[in-house]
């Protein structure tokens, strides 16, 4: 019985980065997936794992991730790549994490970077959705990331539950295996409409 729908932030309840990363790619460039094979080299200890777990800031982030570009004879910018982060609010997503809080308990299950000290929309927008949540576990605050299983523990403590209790929504196949074998029902997102049929299915109440 589901008691608990745990959510991943981008590309679930924003669009997609990857699809930012080929345009910023095929502005400057760059080979097509360039940034994502730079992000799965050395996963544990490069520059995207560092600055997710809060070791290095966002100047150290960028000086380590366009080293580790440049070691592949490519040239990156750090920022450029950063930007690609901010997708677009999917507002059904955030509707059925409103429509579950009042019937299960729910958590956002995010990898992400320390805040940093602005003041703007953007900001605002993300806080407001963090607000839905009874349980936010952060990488930069808890210094562990997806796919550590660590991870999944901090939010099943949090919320006092057990995995078999839990419905997982990422979009990336790698962090929703450990989950998996915790126990988790797991969806992969890529089509939101597929995929809010599936939670649907597994939470056993509608959601559009």
């Amino acid at each position: 019985m589901i008691s608990a729908a745990l959510f991943d932030f981008g590309g679930v309840l924003t669009s997609s980065p990857f699809e930012r990363f080929a345009a910023y790619e095929a502005s400057a460039g760059l080979p097509v997936g360039l940034i994502r094979r730079i992000n799965s080299t050395n996963p544990d200890d490069n520059a995207w794992a560092h600055f997710e777990r809060n070791l290095v800031d966002r100047a150290g982030f960028c000086a380590e991730f366009e080293a580790e570009a440049a070691a592949l004879g490519h040239e990156v910018d750090g920022e450029a790549v950063l930007a690609c982060l901010d997708g677009e609010i999917r507002p059904e997503m955030v509707r059925a994490v409103e429509q579950c809080g009042p019937r299960l308990k729910t958590a956002l299950l995010t990898n992400n970077f320390a805040a940093g000290d602005g003041d703007d929309e953007r900001h605002h927008q993300v806080e407001e959705i963090h607000e839905l949540f009874d349980l936010v576990v952060e990488s930069s605050k808890v210094g562990y990331r997806k796919p550590d299983r660590r991870f999944y523990e901090i939010a099943c403590r949090g919320l006092g539950v057990d995995p078999a209790e839990c419905v997982f929504l990422d979009d990336l196949g790698i962090n929703l295996k450990p989950a998996r074998a915790m126990g988790m029902t797991t969806i992969k997102v890529a089509d939101p409409v597929v995929a809010l049929a599936e939670l649907e299915a597994a939470v056993g109440f509608p959601l559009r």
